[in-house]
């Protein structure tokens, strides 16, 4: 017996999984992850899927305890991120001042990280119509009015971490399209989607709404989760097999 519990101790430990953090945006919920999740545990990967209520505070108030206690679920392995929308900046915001010694990649889907015109011409609207200014901040909250360009976001360092960045070029409302200047999903600009220090970035042709549910968009997220960077030249086969091995 005791010769059975030396060689047990002896034996290497199995490699541990990493884990990829899900961080949804504003005004969604968990579930908008369901898909990503789905083909991130069909590649090995642990995943943590964590809800907030993001339209209840201001950014600051949303990171703790979130994503301590969402880094914490991820155990003692290698931590990614995955986050969309106003959860990149969320994880930006922290990881400012928390940088986990397990940290991995991350990958932000659609990030205002220069703030949206959007959300500066939807509060300017307050200067003409009454009561415009509460029914903003009871569909977008606090956190959602710090979303525009002079916002929290524009006051963040430059990442210095391992991020790629994914930014959408289509629009399902062509209305909050004009409101912004240049490429856009709908909802964020192209140019608003970069940041000092990214390591690589890429422009799909997805909406800002759905985005983390396309396959391409998959497809690049897990590529550069394994290597450090997209894949950029993706075919739709590649696409649709993007858990095989994708040539280098």
């Amino acid at each position: 017996m005791r010769v059975l519990a030396v060689l047990l101790a002896l034996m290497p430990l199995p490699a541990m999984a990493d884990c990829v953090i899900l961080l949804h945006g504003l005004a969604r919920t968990e579930a908008s992850f369901v898909v990503m999740e789905a083909a991130l545990k069909s590649e090995g990967y642990e995943v943590v899927r964590p809800g907030y209520a993001s339209t209840r505070a201001e950014v600051q108030q949303l990171v703790d305890p979130l994503l301590p206690e969402a880094i914490e679920r991820c155990g003692e392995g290698r931590v990614h991120f995955v986050t969309h929308s106003m959860g990149g900046i969320l994880t930006r915001l922290w990881l400012a001042e928390h940088r986990p010694p397990n940290l991995g990649r991350v990958v932000m889907l659609g990030p205002p990280n220069h703030g949206t015109e959007l959300v500066d011409e939807m509060k300017s609207w307050g200067e003409v119509i009454e009561g415009w200014d509460d029914a903003f901040r009871f569909f977008n909250g606090p956190a959602g009015v710090q979303m525009g360009t002079d916002g929290v976001s524009t006051q963040l360092p430059a990442v210095e971490f391992e991020l790629g960045v994914v930014a959408g070029s289509r629009s399902l409302n062509p209305f909050t399209s004009i409101l912004i200047e240049g490429a856009d999903d709908g909802k964020v600009s192209v140019d608003s989607t970069k940041v000092e220090g990214m390591t690589d970035h890429i422009v799909l042709p997805v909406t800002h709404t759905f985005m983390m549910n396309s396959p391409h968009v998959i497809a690049e997220t897990v590529y550069f989760l394994a290597h450090g960077r997209f894949h950029h030249d993706m075919s739709f086969g590649d696409v649709l097999t993007f858990g095989e091995e994708l040539p280098k």
